[in-house]
């Protein structure tokens, strides 16, 4: 018998009013949503269910994706859904945390605050992202080497889609060589920083000072974590890597590729949007995935999985 995965999607998916109907139908989801304003100061439910322009803006994204990817979490768990393991991109780790039990939601909602605002701040101006589509890690890694400044992979995503990261400039002609390369295109990524490069070990810093404040527990289930695309169970390397996630790259392919040599065959996305859904299509045809962002996308899951 195949092994189930819940996996969380990163910065990017965000949309206005994500999360709102699990807010209206479920008191466990509302009572998610109110502990992240209890921990952060935030008026999370606004933030995410309102128009407001501050939901593209790192600082504040990304825990509005947390809050809404741990309240679909908990309505899944209480209507009996289990994972054999988790994992997530970039800030969706912390979703994986919060399914493996390896932090409190209260202690997983202040360091994401933290974390967006380290982020935000570290290389405020002068950074940029680029995604190149059809070429392989490998070319794309020694061009970054070759190319004069700070660029570098941020995210290995799935055959044929890699994200490069650094100075504005030095992305800039590593994506003018990609191309000369045979890259299909290099599409610019509407950013505000240069995340998952060296320029962001600062934040990595500051990040680890409030890790070393929180409380973390051995996972409950086997959690894959994104800098070393395998399970980490040590509590002091759970701290370790989370602060050298924000400045290394994201091995999601091979995180992936290592569930699916595990034998896991069914793969639950929860939260907004359906990005890792595409990516394990080019990873994998061979498993069944399910992307739960809404509760309609839930009660289909639940009919499926009986």
């Amino acid at each position: 018998m195949g092994k189930t995965a819940f996996i969380f999607p990163g910065q990017g998916a965000q949309y206005c009013g994500m999360g709102k109907d699990f807010y209206e139908k479920y008191e466990k989801a509302r009572e998610i949503y109110a502990l992240a304003e209890q921990a952060t100061g935030l008026n999370i439910a606004a933030l995410c269910f309102e128009e407001d322009e501050r939901l593209h803006i790192t600082e504040y994204t990304q825990i509005a994706m947390l809050t809404t990817e741990v309240a679909i979490l908990r309505v899944l768990e209480e209507k009996g859904l289990r994972a054999d393991c988790c994992a997530g991109l970039s800030l969706g780790e912390y979703g994986a945390l919060a399914a493996a039990r390896v932090m409190e939601p209260k202690d997983l909602f202040r360091l994401i605050r933290s974390r967006g605002i380290f982020m935000q701040e570290a290389y405020p101006t002068g950074g940029a992202m680029t995604a190149v589509l059809g070429l392989d890690a490998d070319t794309i890694r020694a061009v970054c080497q070759e190319t004069e400044g700070i660029v570098s992979i941020a995210n290995d995503n799935c055959p044929g889609q890699i994200v490069i990261t650094g100075e504005e400039k030095a992305v800039q002609v590593a994506a003018a060589a990609l191309l000369e390369k045979g890259a299909k295109r290099c599409v610019p990524l509407k950013v505000s920083g240069p995340f998952h490069s060296a320029l962001l070990e600062g934040a990595g810093e500051k990040l680890a000072e409030k890790l070393a404040e929180v409380e973390v527990h051995p996972p409950v289930i086997p959690y894959l974590c994104n800098v070393e695309a395998a399970p980490v169970t040590e509590v002091s390397r759970i701290r370790e890597l989370l602060a050298k996630q924000v400045s290394s790259s994201v091995r999601w392919r091979e995180t992936m590729e290592r569930m699916l040599a595990d034998g896991v065959d069914t793969f639950i996305e929860i939260g907004p949007g359906r990005t890792l859904t595409g990516f394990l299509r080019k990873i994998s045809r061979d498993v069944t995935v399910y992307n739960v962002e809404k509760v309609e996308d839930m009660e289909n899951l639940l009919r499926n999985s009986k």
